[in-house]
């Protein structure tokens, strides 16, 4: 358990640490962000800061410890960003697309730790609570 706890949170660390790094310049429309998603890959300007903040969201609900749910939400969606930048660097032709596999590469190694530390933490809970025969609640 131990160490599946260390690799899960080294790898949301990283992973929350690179999502945060390229939401805070489109929260703030960084003219870095707006040269990116504007200009080069052609979309609108409301656009960035509305990513921007769905990023921040995001990693906010990977990093709040509880509420699976939203968790799986949050991967889901930072993974579809992920999924949609790669798709739109490659739909324009150039070659940054190979600079998406880090980023993709931390978000599937941290949703599985996280898998593998909810299971962990489920059969560590059912051992701690005892069933009583006859008890009902």
């Amino acid at each position: 358990m131990k160490k599946t706890n260390i690799f899960y949170w080294v790898f949301n660390g990283l992973f929350a640490f690179l999502m945060l790094g390229s939401a805070i310049p489109d929260i703030m429309s960084h003219p870095v962000a707006i040269q990116g998603m504007h200009v080069e890959l052609g979309y609108p300007v409301f656009f960035v800061p509305f990513i921007g903040v769905a990023k921040f969201l995001g990693v906010v609900a990977i990093l709040v410890p509880g509420f699976p749910r939203l968790k799986e939400w949050a991967y889901a969606g930072l993974f579809f960003d992920l999924i949609g930048a790669t798709y739109s660097i490659l739909a324009i032709g150039k070659p940054d697309w190979m600079f998406m596999v880090l980023p993709l590469t931390l978000a599937i190694v941290s949703y599985v730790f996280y898998q593998k530390r909810k299971k962990l933490q489920a059969e560590v809970g059912s051992i701690r609570t005892p069933v009583l025969a006859g008890t009902s609640f």
